[in-house]
């Protein structure tokens, strides 16, 4: 582990998805440590198995914050103290989305 990572924060939008994981492991393999956000908080437990199961022993090097990219809630203090952010989140439509600009433009 590098001591200068090992005092880097950085952020990781979007904890719970495919790309967002591989890249909060990437880090945290790299000695990082990584704060990510989640739109709830009991999707930490889920997120930690996940990145257990990839090879990651993420201890207290891995903190969560709620936060929803539709909301401006949570935003300053997921991003306190990061010197980098690593935007892999994305809003999710609920119910009947029938067009690409119902999926691309919240994104």
């Amino acid at each position: 582990m590098n001591s200068n990572t090992s005092l880097t924060s950085v952020l990781v939008t979007g904890g719970t998805g495919f790309i967002a994981q591989h890249c909060i492991l990437a880090l945290l393999n790299r000695g990082y440590q990584v704060r990510t956000t989640v739109r709830s908080l009991t999707r930490e437990t889920q997120v930690r198995a996940q990145l257990e199961r990839g090879g990651a022993e993420p201890g207290d090097r891995l903190s969560f914050v709620a936060a929803d990219l539709l909301a401006g809630d949570g935003w300053q203090q997921a991003t306190a103290g990061c010197a980098y952010v690593v935007h892999g989140a994305s809003p999710t439509p609920t119910g009947t989305q029938t067009s690409e600009d119902d999926w691309v433009k919240p994104a």
